[in-house]
């Protein structure tokens, strides 16, 4: 049996490099799509924002949330319809595009479509979801389930690198602290980085309040800004954020949501924190 391969430290997509030595990069966009017209209009203004503050930017938004709290919640439109709504996004605003998949027969389709391919942090140890996704030769945005450790993620790691796939993300979300709570233990960024993939912070979904709402997830969103900046400053690949227009109306998890008006200064705190920690980057020219 052929060795599997190390993961690589960074690696490039849709012409962004992603990992050190390069700026950190941006995972941004709404929970779910919720109809075409909305998720474009949302792209349009976050990739907007995102090059005026220099950060290399990836949309995100999913086709499908199977993990809902109630079977009432809205799940989104479906593969098909979800696949064309990013597959516009994609020609006509040039983004690179994230979405996540569920079982492994989405993944060949999905990849048709998609830059990355995320895998949800309740089926992080899914052995055939992920050996579907990494076939496909996409690079894959693995998040760490909240209920394991850090170091618990090199199996899951290692699920993908046997397929001969070494473009991996690791990605924390937070960590199941008693009931209905979560809590980020700052220690994992260096702890995943130590397994050789890129490290992204999922901050809005670390301020979730899984099922604290009833038959809905609550969440903190009063302390977004905070988890950024000092995952920034923890030393963090990248950043992934649910942003919303009207958090209050968003069809998923908007409890948790950053709204959009506060977007675009948060990325301004973030480019300046960046700078001041890296300042080789400070002359950097992203284009996008």
């Amino acid at each position: 049996m052929p060795t599997p391969p190390l993961p690589a430290p960074s690696f490039s997509i849709a012409g962004l490099q992603l990992g050190r030595p390069a700026p950190l990069f941006l995972i941004a966009g709404p929970c779910v799509i919720e109809s075409e017209s909305h998720a474009l209009a949302l792209a349009a203004e976050l990739s907007r924002q995102a090059r005026v503050a220099g950060i290399p930017y990836i949309f995100k938004a999913s086709y499908d949330k199977a993990n809902r709290s109630s079977p009432r919640g809205f799940r989104g439109p479906g593969l098909e319809t979800g696949l064309r709504a990013l597959a516009r996004i994609k020609a006509e605003l040039g983004l690179p595009i994230l979405t996540d998949i569920h079982q492994p027969h989405e993944a060949q389709p999905v990849a048709e479509v998609a830059d990355i391919l995320q895998i949800p942090a309740f089926l992080c140890r899914q052995t055939d979801l992920l050996a579907a996704a990494a076939r496909t030769g996409r690079p894959v945005n693995l998040k760490k389930g909240q209920f394991l450790a850090p170091w618990d993620m090199r199996g899951a790691l290692e699920k993908i690198l046997a397929e001969g796939n070494d473009r991996v993300i690791l990605t924390e979300r937070g960590s199941s602290f008693g009931y209905n709570n979560l809590v980020v233990d700052f220690r994992s960024f260096a702890l995943l980085r130590d397994l050789g993939a890129p490290v992204v912070f999922d901050v809005t979904h670390s301020l979730q309040l899984p099922g604290a709402a009833g038959d809905h997830s609550g969440g903190q969103p009063q302390f977004i800004e905070m988890l950024a900046r000092a995952g920034v400053a923890a030393g963090v690949d990248g950043l992934f954020l649910e942003v919303h227009e009207q958090p209050e109306r968003a069809l998923s998890d908007g409890a948790n949501a950053l709204p959009l008006a506060r977007f675009s200064g948060l990325l301004q705190e973030i480019q300046k924190l960046q700078t001041a920690l890296r300042p080789e980057l400070a002359t950097t020219n992203i284009k996008l």
